[in-house]
């Protein structure tokens, strides 16, 4: 099923009306916030105004003497005559001197005097001295109370802005002291802020009205402009590739055209339209070029598939090679890097007593390598069947020689050769530049035989190798193998190296040949992990039981 494609045009109406009504409640929200400081500042002013008045120049030593008596004598009626004057003369709501004593739920503040208008009075509004307030003032706000009047600097105001059942109130306080500074108590002045409060009623509306009709207005005028100068040309650019994508699935690649979308735009989305016109010549191109170069690679890859048929054709893979041998058993295996590879083992009857085993590793990698390692294969194996000796140094020496001539590539091979004496268990063998063969005696471990290496095979003319012997008893097992064991390497390049490959030997020593290249192979995996295989990975082992 065919994915349904959005819309653009309704994609970016939709954006648009979003960020507009988005721009417009920000706005709105900021001119609030910003009207609202405002008027919580020319509040603040007033009634510092108020309270400075109402504290400034006054015997508040003698109020002090008239709290600890609790008497209305002639200080405390001076102290009302103020508070009345200030009242009924300002546009507070409320003017109250209060000592607070807890911030517990009851009887947490204590009045000292109110400051109250003729009405106040008809009203029965007037406080006594020393009335306590009993539920009037909740314990959250009388632990404000408590806090500000304790630890309050000399001179420092109290805000505290809140909304009642009565509507908005702004609410600041001063500990008033005695000239020797102790306190005495908060004189508090409250006043209505009518005029916030009717404006929080009207300016969200003004606001949604007016972003309402700047987003109608704004959205028709962009969406007009959007269409001729956006959406219009993006459109007849869509159609042109489109167009040239379906006749490019369909037409030879030599008619391949883009059709011009006539954009004139004078902008980006004209050099746009340039820009892919420009790309679909280039792709034009780029098709035919790969169309050629992907006919010579299916060639090449066949003929990489022939030769990796043709040299693993030339490798043994009936092991031991004659069927019905109970005197020994032999397995091998070889896993190029590339598609051929350089690594190659050989195994063959040089009579019916001797048997030699070849491991071989050719320098570079692919078909060079590969090609290298064919003749080099076949120089040893029709030396050790024509040269009518036992010896591998004379064997090697003389491929040496062979391989020398004309190889102006610079190729070498390193090669470990051993011919087995069935009779004795007795190997004779010669290293040119190869890893340490593996040995297990029965009932021991596997240890590397560090025998003495001559010069690579194919290195330089005339080059010496020395023979040596390794003593096979019956059950005992040999293992050769070419470098891309020992170094193979993981993510981090760390190496194999030999100590692993002595401890996967070792996993089970008493495995056949058969067995033994699988773990090996195994261990080698493991600790390469994702990494890409480096190079040619080559392993031969053959078990040695005798003959009766």
């Amino acid at each position: 099923m065919t994915k349904t494609k959005k819309n653009l045009k309704r994609s970016v109406t939709v954006v648009i009306v979003l960020f507009t009504l988005m721009l417009s409640v920000s706005l709105g929200l900021i001119g609030f916030r910003t009207f609202w400081n405002g008027m919580l500042n020319e509040y603040q002013k007033y009634v510092d105004s108020v309270l400075s008045l109402a504290v400034s120049d006054f015997d508040w030593d003698a109020i002090e003497n008239s709290i600890k008596e609790q008497t209305e004598d002639e200080a405390f009626k001076n102290l009302r005559k103020r508070l009345d004057y200030i009242k009924n003369n300002t546009k507070i709501s409320w003017l109250y001197m209060l000592e607070p004593l807890n911030d517990s739920e009851e009887d947490n503040m204590r009045y000292i005097c109110t400051g109250n208008t003729p009405e106040d009075y008809q009203n029965n509004y007037d406080v006594p001295l020393g009335k306590l307030s009993g539920t009037e003032y909740p314990s959250d706000v009388a632990r404000q109370y408590l806090t500000f009047y304790k630890n309050s600097e000399p001179g420092e105001f109290w805000y505290y802005p809140n909304k009642t059942e009565w509507g908005y109130v702004y609410t600041a306080s001063i500990v008033v002291r005695t000239s020797k500074g102790t306190p005495l108590g908060v004189m508090s002045v409250d006043i209505y802020m009518d005029e916030i409060e009717k404006a929080m009623n009207i300016y969200p509306i003004v606001i949604a009205l007016a972003a309402l009709v700047l987003s109608v207005i704004f959205i028709v005028l962009l969406s007009f402009w959007l269409n001729r100068h956006v959406l219009y040309p993006i459109k007849k650019l869509e159609t042109s590739a489109r167009d040239f994508v379906i006749r490019a699935n369909g037409e030879d690649v030599e008619s391949l055209n883009f059709t011009d979308p006539q954009v004139k735009t004078g902008d980006e989305i004209e050099s746009l339209s340039e820009s892919l016109i420009t790309m679909a010549s280039e792709t034009k191109d780029y098709m035919q070029k790969l169309l050629t170069e992907t006919s010579e690679r299916e060639k090449i890859a066949a003929d990489l598939n022939a030769a990796a048929s043709i040299q693993d054709g030339m490798l043994p893979h009936i092991f031991p090679g004659i069927p019905d041998r109970t005197d020994f058993e032999l397995y091998a295996s070889m896993n190029p890097a590339k598609q051929v590879g350089g690594d190659f083992y050989d195994f063959f009857f040089i009579d019916e007593r001797h048997i030699a085993l070849v491991i071989a590793d050719v320098s570079g990698k692919g078909i060079p390598a590969a090609l290298f390692m064919v003749i080099s294969k076949t120089v040893i194996k029709n030396l050790a069947y024509t040269t009518k000796s036992l010896s591998p140094v004379k064997i090697l020496e003389k491929a040496n020689n062979q391989l020398c001539e004309g190889n102006s590539p610079n190729l070498f091979v390193t090669t470990w050769l051993g011919i087995l004496d069935l009779d004795t268990g007795i190997i004779t063998a010669a290293n040119a530049g190869h890893e340490y063969p593996g040995v297990r005696q029965p009932g021991k471990k596997f240890e590397l035989i560090k025998d003495k290496h001559g010069l690579v095979v194919a290195g330089m003319e005339g080059s010496k190798y020395t023979d040596y012997e390794i003593k096979l008893e019956k059950g005992a097992t040999l293992f050769v193998y070419t470098d891309g064991v020992p170094e193979a390497t993981n993510a981090n390049n760390e190496l194999f190296e030999l100590e692993r490959l002595e401890k996967a030997l070792n996993i089970k020593p008493d495995a056949s040949p058969r067995e033994l290249l699988p773990i090996v192979r195994a261990e080698v995996d493991k600790f390469v992990g994702d990494a890409p295989q480096f190079d040619d990975l080559t392993m031969l082992s053959l078990r040695y039981f005798g003959r009766d």
